[in-house]
């Protein structure tokens, strides 16, 4: 970790202390355990999530999108940025609240206030529960995920919860007919593409540049028609 950054806060977490830290007026970074999770010179993938999913949305005149992780705001500006400024309504959950009080904080200067936008309400939760709470009245255009390390494999052959099965099926049902599920992974995973084409998306996996070496994005579209089980 470069010496320049100076800690600007730390909290507590399960998974190790999680810190942010500054170098300079608009240079900051996020990292938990000492590792970063995010950086303020490196943001292309953290765009590249949101303006992939909200392109495939264009024409919708009040979408409703769901955000998973704040992180520096990024991902948040991206998609304020690509969607109509009336009838939109943009959610965002985020597991640690000093996450969100960082970004109303030093942080804002990197997004113009992100978060203080009349559009967005910040929810400090499981983005899978909200996922789960969608139902045929409260669907949304796309749901968006920017999270610690995307879908990973993990040791013992072990599939991380948000990216199994049963989620992705919620997440179909979450959606409208046309929406859009996006997903930014630390690196391709042919694994987990298999599982969202079993559930019935159409997927493509784009490769940001400028967005880390190995890093990914997965943009699924749920089908307008579903299609109809023979017999």
């Amino acid at each position: 970790m470069p010496r320049a950054h100076t800690l600007l806060d730390r909290v507590e977490t399960p998974q190790g202390p999680l810190e942010l830290r500054q170098s300079g007026e608009r240079s900051f970074m996020i990292t938990i355990a000492g590792r970063v999770l995010m950086s303020s010179q490196l943001t292309r993938s953290e765009l590249a999530v949101a303006q992939l999913a909200c392109a495939a949305l264009a024409g919708r005149p009040a979408p409703r999108i769901l955000i998973g992780g704040l992180g520096l705001g990024f991902t948040l500006r991206a998609a304020l940025d690509a969607l109509p400024k009336k009838g939109t309504r943009i959610e965002v959950a985020e597991l640690n609240p000093a996450v969100e009080r960082w970004c109303r904080g030093p942080l804002a200067v990197l997004t113009a206030s992100a978060v203080a936008d009349p559009r967005v309400e910040v929810v400090i939760g499981d983005v899978s529960q909200r996922i789960r709470a969608a139902d045929g009245h409260a669907r949304y255009d796309a749901i968006i995920l920017d999270l610690y390390l995307g879908p990973a494999d993990l040791p013992r052959g072990r599939i991380d919860p948000l990216y199994g099965a049963e989620i992705l099926q919620c997440c179909a049902d979450a959606l409208k007919p046309g929406g859009v599920y996006s997903v930014w992974s630390e690196e391709p995973n042919t694994r987990f593409e298999e599982r969202l084409r079993k559930v019935g998306f159409k997927v493509e996996l784009v490769r940001p540049r400028g967005g880390g070496a190995r890093n990914a994005v997965y943009v699924a579209i749920k089908p307008t028609v579903r299609k109809r089980t023979p017999g």
